[in-house]
């Protein structure tokens, strides 16, 4: 069976999406590229943290952990909310925990094929 055969012809796949929606599409995916930022929205889809529990759980430092969560924010990935003295942040939605966990699931097939440069037995 070929990638393609699982391609769903016709329905919503028959039309190209909006040009806009394509852009921040892109843009989200593109804060996705940053092995970091996946995970700490990874994390971030199973719980509403701090920057000093993030940074501690993913061995960075507050400062960089800050600066990422800056740019997911600004990528309408995830939200924020003050808790006394602590900000906590949050996946925006289920949508974003959704696609993470295709993305990660699809890295992992692509991972057993034989022919991909980092998997095969």
């Amino acid at each position: 069976m070929c990638a393609h055969d699982n391609v769903q012809r016709g329905g919503s796949w028959a039309e190209l999406p909006p040009t806009e929606h394509v852009d921040v599409a892109v843009e989200g995916l593109r804060m996705l590229a940053d092995p970091t930022r996946l995970r700490m929205l990874w994390l971030l889809c199973g719980d509403e943290l701090d920057v000093s529990t993030l940074a501690a759980r993913l061995g960075a430092t507050r400062p960089a952990v800050s600066q990422h969560l800056a740019k997911l924010r600004l990528a309408g990935l995830i939200t924020q909310r003050r808790a006394g003295r602590h900000v906590l942040s949050r996946a925006r939605d289920h949508h974003v925990g959704e696609l993470l966990g295709v993305l990660v699931h699809d890295a992992e097939h692509r991972r057993s094929m034989p022919d991909h440069p980092f998997g095969g037995p």
